[in-house]
């Protein structure tokens, strides 16, 4: 008998899902997390199991991670100091960037400060033409040079990003060789090898990301080994990736931006698995944790894919589940400003001291608080027992703000969860007109610790289909880290119009890339099923921008532009309304997305209800101000069509599922909570 065990680690909670492979079930943990000694909650969590459930390290046979330490990173810009060499006379390629103010309708506005200062970016003497051709190839004691001045101005690591190496790398690969050999102490991060696409900044910003977090990230993916072995878990180590697959733990330290999503892309990937699998096959999922509130389109179990993402002020342009985040999680602390106008977020109490209610020494009211008031949630232990909410406290602090605003404690927890809700409803917009679909047609799959507690609140506002709470959400993270496929990205820059006489060298492109491919899932030891995916990004002649068509590798064999055009205009046509098939198609970039396909755990009935469902009691809860006589459920005594109505609270382990008036509950035969709207 072994064990699969996926873990996420959040800024409040460390989530674990271990599936028995020899009796095909789950088990689930919840501890709170360590930022201040990474790696402690995974002991912690590896002694409990070990207690609890009599599981051994050494049997431990499949283990996944997925971490924030990447992004947070970026967001709280606590990385290491590191240079930027470029090509000679573009040393401005960070402060130019792509000129746009951050607000455009805010004339003061300002665009952020670069992660790398300007005395740290330094020119090197080469030139790649947007050929191929080498022009000026580089020399030692130019880049001797260079490297003297980034050590003096206290450099800890290199980013390489020369004008053109997405189309030909043999000049950064140089000065890497050299930097090696003069200073071997330096990581040296290469753009060309990080993600090689053609503009310029957006290839020079997503390198310099990686190399600011690797340090970082090596030093806690170090610590997490040591740990792990320290203890007997001998399995290799596997991370979650921005792409919503997992790599091995030696390429993720080398190429830290491929994980810097990480613990969001599984996170959407097990809400996709779990809702295709229990029938649902529209939905959008909403992750609320203990700082954000994360949402993705999943359509047939299928996320949404992009690139562009943002992370803290800057966008990485690696392939990633296209997630739009705000700042309103469990944590997100409530305050007034000067104004007299109420707020909530994006300062977050996080795991340490969290909440007010959590009484771990939280001081600043919180959404979390907001809810306890509110008496909403705390009627039984949280997060597996670590938590027993104090309702007199989470009074006590939103009582301040009550006052100076001249409201009731209750009718201010009220506000606290609207205006959260607001803020989540201005993202799921942009969401919804991003990818043109109608949230009337979706159902809200909420998960983490906090999504069931809000989420209907937020389906209201959206008029949407219901909300789905799955088993076991607040863990939904974790379990898609231990089902996801070993997934990698590979792209080439083409820069062709699309004709019957390009397929052919396009056709061997392809074959490149399907090699690079299979000899990366090889390396990391994977030998059964995989699948390949290939698609192109295309555009009109003429335009700035392209979209991501999928293809097929048969239509370039054939040698039939035809069939790759019209693939193209279908695609155009189904984002913005119309096509025109008569002009020309430019593709840019070939791309190829290989899996390799994990064991997934079944998805098991669960007994069916012979009596109607009873609340273990009653409490006064409050919604918009208003009392309501609500019955409070533990979901684990709810079983197969059982029937609930709003309002009601179902408490279990992981988190709490608030339901208002005018929503029905309906439990399905796989445990999920369907709850829709009756009235409004």
């Amino acid at each position: 008998m072994t064990y699969r065990i996926g873990v996420d680690v959040g800024g409040s909670f460390t989530d674990f899902a271990v599936f028995d492979t020899g009796t095909e079930k789950i088990s689930t943990l919840k501890v709170f997390s360590r930022p201040d000694a990474p790696g402690e909650e995974i002991l912690a969590a590896l002694d409990i199991f070990s207690v609890r459930d009599g599981i051994e390290p050494s049997e431990v046979s499949y283990f996944t991670h997925g971490t924030t330490v990447g992004v947070n990173t970026v967001i709280q810009r606590n990385g290491h100091d590191i240079a930027l060499f470029t090509t000679k006379n573009f040393e401005d390629v960070l402060q130019v960037a792509r000129l746009k103010i951050p607000e455009i309708h805010n004339l003061y506005s300002v665009r952020p400060e670069p992660l790398i200062s300007r005395d740290r970016v330094f020119g090197i003497e080469e030139r790649m033409l947007a050929t191929g051709e080498i022009l000026k190839a580089p020399n030692e004691e130019d880049v001797e040079r260079a490297v003297r001045a980034a050590l003096e101005a206290g450099s800890k690591g290199i980013v390489l990003a020369f004008l053109h190496s997405y189309r030909n790398p043999a000049n950064e690969n140089a000065v890497k060789a050299m930097i090696e050999r003069l200073a071997p102490q330096l990581p040296v991060v290469s753009s060309a090898a990080t993600w090689p696409i053609i503009r310029e900044y957006e290839r020079t910003i997503t390198a310099v990301i990686s190399g600011y977090v690797q340090p970082r990230v090596a030093n806690y993916l170090d610590r997490f080994e040591q740990v792990l072995r320290e203890r007997g878990v001998a399995c290799p180590l596997l991370i979650t990736k921005t792409n919503g697959g997992v790599m091995g733990i030696d390429q993720a330290r080398a190429e830290c931006v491929q994980m810097i999503l990480s613990g969001t892309a599984s996170g959407v990937i097990g809400a996709g698995y779990l809702a295709k699998a229990s029938g649902f096959d529209r939905i959008m999922s909403l992750d609320i944790g203990g700082t954000s509130a994360d949402v993705a389109v999943i359509v047939d179990g299928e996320a949404q894919y992009g690139t562009g993402e943002l992370i803290g002020d800057f966008q990485i342009h690696v392939p990633s589940v296209s997630v739009s985040s705000v700042g309103q999680g469990g944590g997100s602390v409530a305050w007034i400003d000067r104004l007299g106008v109420l707020h909530v977020g994006p300062e977050s109490a996080g795991s340490t001291p969290g909440p007010v209610c959590y009484g771990r020494g939280g001081t600043k009211p919180t959404i979390t608080d907001a809810m306890a008031a509110a008496n909403l949630i705390g009627h039984m232990p949280l997060g597996y027992g670590a938590v027993n909410v104090d309702h007199t406290a989470s009074k006590a602090a939103l009582a301040p703000l009550a006052e100076e605003l001249g409201i009731g404690v209750e009718d201010l927890a009220g506000n606290i969860v609207d205006i959260s809700v607001s803020g989540m409803y201005a993202e799921v917009s942009a969401l919804v007109s991003r990818f043109a679909i109608d949230p009337r047609e979706f159902y809200l799959f909420a998960f983490g610790g906090a999504g069931a507690m809000l989420a209907c609140f937020l389906a209201k506002e959206l008029d949407m289909r219901g909300v789905v709470v799955p088993p076991t959400p607040g863990v939904v993270s974790a379990y898609g880290g231990l089902i996801a496929d070993l997934k990698n990205d590979f792209i080439r820059t083409v820069y062709c119009e699309v004709s019957d006489e390009a397929l052919a060298d396009l056709c061997a492109t392809f074959d490149v890339l399907e090699t690079e491919a299979r000899d990366w899932l090889e390396t990391q030891g994977y030998r059964g099923r995989n699948s390949i995916r290939l698609s192109a990004d295309m555009r009109y002649l003429g335009q700035s921008f392209e979209i991501e068509t999928p293809v097929e590798a048969a239509w370039f064999r054939e040698g039939d532009a035809a069939l790759v055009r019209r693939a193209f205009h279908r695609e155009h046509n189904r984002l913005y309304g119309h096509a025109d098939e008569e002009a020309g198609v430019q593709m840019i970039s070939l791309r190829l997305v290989i899996s390799g396909t994990t064991p997934k755990p079944p998805l098991n009935p669960i007994a069916v209800a012979t009596d109607p469902a009873k609340p273990r009691f009653h409490v006064e809860g409050w919604f918009s101000g208003r009392s309501w006589v609500t019955g409070v459920y533990h979901r684990a005594d709810l079983a197969a069509g059982h029937r609930l109505r709003g309002p009601a609270i179902v408490a279990q382990d992981d988190t709490t599922t608030v339901v208002p008036p005018a929503f029905d509950v309906l439990v399905d035969r796989f445990g999920n909570l369907v709850i829709t709207k009756t009235e409004f």
